[in-house]
């Protein structure tokens, strides 16, 4: 019975090492097949564009095929939860934004994933500085004039948005509590408000800058204002709100990779390596400044941390707005 047990221990502690052994060799070996990157949103948007770049990136630095699945719906919720329910093994990656893992998980009490806890940060990938897009018919030439305006005349102004709970709307809510001012919010539900605000029929908007841009460029629209520490290099006569009078508005858009919780160590630094090395692409880089934006990868600790303070901060502007969507 004792060699029994014996050969039967030897056995056991055989293929625990073999297992061990094959999983190193799979994670020294990652990826060796094709890696999808779960985008919440839909084809053909500005952040698919991003996640479809970041991809492209990816493919080149890490020898294997990285390639975008749209699972657009329900205020990015479908696609988070397919990504949080996906397998831990590397193959399966997310492209988070702020939408989704920091306003989200405040709006609704109940959701299918838990945001903090079902993800492992691998890398930011970049934030977009939010900007106060105007019609070239009002009045006020900066962010400073606008609030002494509706000082004077409250609800004076339209502010379109992207629906309640958007991060239009919220970023709208944001900037009346801290300037004190009360403006007209306009939702759009389901149609972009741009052509409107572009045919003047309604007057604000805050929003990343990537859609505005080309329309700012042209004239159609002017920049008010825009978040950031410093002004922005692609739109250097344009103060920050900071200089506006408003040093503690600072909403921004984000994107970044992550994972799905309890994907091996080595994966996510492996990953990361490659994001940061993508981040020194000139190219990419150039095409962020572009928009209004900046390229930032980082290590999975500095991510997540990251994430933290986001979502504490957009937790607590959602509570002051009182905004439920359940």
């Amino acid at each position: 019975m004792n060699d029994f047990k014996k050969a039967a221990r030897r056995c056991l502690t055989a293929a625990l090492t073999a297992a061990v052994a094959a999983s190193a060799s799979a994670q020294t070996d990652y990826p060796s097949k094709p890696v999808r990157i779960i985008a919440p949103f839909p084809a053909g948007s500005g952040p698919d564009a991003n996640a479809r770049e970041i991809a492209a990136e990816l493919t080149k630095i890490l020898g294997q095929s990285f390639f975008v699945e749209n699972r657009p719906g329900a205020s990015n919720i479908i696609g988070t939860e397919v990504a949080a329910k996906a397998p831990a093994d590397g193959y399966s990656l997310y492209i988070g934004t702020t939408s989704s893992l920091s306003v989200v998980p405040h709006l609704y009490s109940k959701l299918p994933f838990n945001a903090e806890k079902d993800f492992a940060p691998v890398s930011l990938l970049g934030v977009l500085n939010t900007g106060l897009v105007a019609t070239p018919g009002v009045p006020a030439k900066d962010a400073r004039a606008l609030i002494a305006e509706l000082k004077a005349r409250p609800d004076s102004v339209t502010v379109a948005t992207a629906g309640i709970g958007s991060y239009s709307h919220l970023s709208a809510v944001w900037f009346n509590n801290a300037a004190g001012v009360k403006t007209n919010l306009v939702p759009y539900n389901s149609n972009s408000p741009y052509t409107d605000l572009i045919a003047g029929q309604v007057q604000l908007m805050f929003d990343g800058l990537p859609a505005a841009a080309s329309n700012i460029r042209a004239g159609k629209l002017r920049l008010l204002a825009i978040t950031g520490k410093e002004r922005h290099p692609s739109f250097p006569d344009t103060p920050t709100f900071a200089e506006s009078g408003l040093p503690d508005y600072a909403p921004i858009a984000w994107q970044g990779i992550l994972a799905p919780a309890g994907t091996p160590k080595p994966i996510l630094e492996k990953l990361s390596t490659a994001m940061q090395k993508a981040c020194q692409s000139p190219d990419l880089a150039r095409k962020w400044r572009e928009y209004g934006g900046e390229l930032r990868c980082n290590s999975p600790a500095e991510f997540t941390a990251f994430i933290d303070a986001d979502r504490a901060m957009w937790g607590k502007v959602i509570r002051q707005a009182n905004v439920k969507l359940d």
